[in-house]
């Protein structure tokens, strides 16, 4: 027994340098931060300007950020956004290598958003901010 302890910590160790080589390949580093605010609304039928009404939940939960490969075809990364509070408010940040890909929305329902699709090029140790609106469709 007192000889298998040094086995399973080589064994732990041999495993986080093959997991850390993985992760150094082309193409595989994730050194590119993609993240912005987001705001989804009309929540109400009829919401005037200027009033924030409080969302529920679920009006986050079922909407994401969507990344992916340069031709718009391929899921690089679903992005979930977090609420602020109870607010129509929130922020979304997701880790990408360099490269291009393209942005968008999940399109829950009739939802859409002013300026996505949209086409990026990354690179190494960048950070980009895409703020987005979500329009509801709610009228």
């Amino acid at each position: 027994m007192k000889n298998i302890l040094p086995v399973i910590l080589l064994s732990v160790l041999v495993l986080a340098g093959v997991f850390s080589a993985v992760s150094c390949l082309p193409g595989m580093q994730e050194e590119v931060l993609i993240q912005g605010g987001v705001t989804i609304g009309p929540l109400t039928p009829v919401q005037q300007a200027g009033e924030c009404p409080t969302a529920a939940p679920e009006v986050f939960s079922s909407r994401k950020l969507m990344i992916y490969d340069e031709s718009g075809q391929k899921l690089v990364r679903e992005v979930y956004i977090t609420q602020i509070g109870n607010s129509a408010y929130g922020y979304y940040a997701a880790q990408v290598g360099a490269g291009t890909y393209t942005v968008d929305i999940n399109h829950n329902g009739i939802d859409h958003a002013e300026g996505l699709p949209k086409k990026i090029t990354v690179i190494k140790d960048e950070t980009i901010t895409i703020d987005v609106k979500i329009d509801t469709g709610i009228r």
